[in-house]
């Protein structure tokens, strides 16, 4: 029998890389910082100036879908390079938008240009890192995604300071440029490992009876499973749990906890930390008790804290707001980190990079999903409120709703099960 190929590569410097890339393009997640500094600046985008999260994480989503077999055929090189020029000119542009009054083009800037951006990015780290660590893939999923969690924690105290020194225009140009100078760096780093590479000593585990090799299934052959779609429908549930919060982050916990816009932009830091240190704890335990498993973990701890949210705001409870809401996000980061290595279990390594760039698209329905409920039901509460009124219960309903939807979540979690060799006939 023939060894397998060797590679002159390091493995180990692939990590590095896919972190800097993400951190950059994971700041998307401290967008909220901008919300009021731009509804001060232009007052007739009070409300829809927060949608351009939502343009950007739906345009993440599609831009992975369509961009994911592209990647497989070019490289995670040449799409890490390509996305940095996306997302840094579309940042750009998003602050001539702010800077001309043109709110089209801060949605087409920071939103359809930077959220294709957004796309390739998340992606080309994530397909080249499953292939360098078959025989860690949640650790490697968890490294590969660490970044784009804690990109926040970086990003929004910088943010703040930028805008209170140079403003809203002036902090998109900086950061734009920034963004694209490093993640064009660190996509030079990324590449493939040779054809039927594997780590010295690993052996691909057996995956069913009589077989001696994982699934190698192609993207067509993956979508017509029953397991693909309830892992799609698994992630937007605990998608839009995490970013209904995340959208409105900085607002909410200024009414209803009173908080300044700086300690507001400081727990956004926090929110990051875990949600970045989520990505790598939970893929990292989900190597040792399951995909599945941490799954089902994710949604009966988070139906419950998001039913207790509203009695923490209710009763002032800041502290124990704090810890629900970590909780929840290091759930939400490890959401994302834990699914590639879930598809590449099911339905192998070579195609990961497609079919988790179709998958994606349950972030870019979530995207528009969660942050429309959260925003909208807080407009009308706010409208429905006497003047001077208590906000503290104007996200109680989408919070309620969050619980309940979770709640799906987990049974649909519990009907994952590996793909049977009938299946695998099946979609072919």
């Amino acid at each position: 029998m023939s060894s397998a190929p060797t590679s002159k590569q390091n493995r180990w410097l692939i990590p590095p890389a896919a972190v800097a890339i993400h951190l950059c393009v994971g700041s998307v997640y401290a967008w909220s910082v901008f919300n009021k500094p731009i509804a001060a600046l232009h007052p007739a985008w009070m409300s829809v100036s927060a949608y351009t999260f939502s343009i950007a994480i739906a345009l993440l989503g599609i831009s992975a879908a369509f961009g994911g077999t592209w990647l497989e055929k070019h490289g995670p090189k040449r799409a890490a390079t390509l996305a940095a020029l996306l997302f840094g000119g579309g940042m750009a542009l998003g602050g001539l938008g702010v800077s001309s009054g043109q709110l089209w083009l801060l949605y087409l800037g920071y939103g359809v240009i930077g959220g294709i951006g957004l796309g390739l990015a998340y992606i080309s780290p994530v397909s080249a890192l499953v292939k360098w660590f078959p025989d860690h893939r949640g650790m490697a999923t968890g490294m590969a995604v660490l970044g784009f969690g804690g990109g926040a924690v970086i990003a929004a105290p910088v943010m703040r300071w930028l805008i209170d020194s140079g403003g809203v225009p002036g902090t998109l140009y900086t950061l734009g440029a920034i963004y694209a100078v490093v993640m064009l760096l660190a996509a030079r780093a990324l590449k493939r490992p040779p054809e039927g590479w594997r780590p010295e000593g690993w052996t691909p585990p057996a995956v069913g009876a009589g077989s001696e090799a994982e699934p190698d299934l192609t993207l067509g052959m993956a979508v017509r499973t029953r397991q693909f779609w309830l892992l799609w429908l698994m992630l937007f549930i605990n998608i839009s749990a995490g970013i209904s919060i995340l959208s409105q982050g900085s607002p909410m916990i200024q009414d209803m906890f009173g908080r300044s816009p700086e300690q507001a932009a400081l727990m956004l830091s926090v929110i990051g930390g875990f949600n970045a240190g989520g990505r790598f704890f939970w893929a990292t335990i989900s190597d040792y008790i399951g995909r599945r498993a941490v799954f089902l973990i994710f949604f009966a701890a988070q139906a419950l804290l998001f039913a207790l949210i509203p009695q923490f705001g209710a009763g002032g409870q800041w502290l124990l707001f704090q810890i629900a809401v970590v909780t929840i996000f290091s759930m939400y980061g490890g959401g994302f980190a834990t699914i590639p290595a879930f598809l590449a279990d099911l339905f192998g390594a070579r195609n990961v990079g497609a079919v988790h760039g179709v998958i994606l698209l349950a972030w870019s329905a979530a995207g528009i999903a969660g942050p429309f409920l959260i925003t909208r039901s807080r407009a009308l509460a706010i409208a429905a409120l006497p003047e001077g009124a208590s906000r503290v219960h104007i996200y109680d309903a989408t919070l309620y709703i969050m619980a309940g939807v979770l709640l799906i979540g987990f049974a649909l979690a519990w009907l994952v099960r590996p793909l049977q060799r009938d299946e695998v006939s099946l979609s072919a």
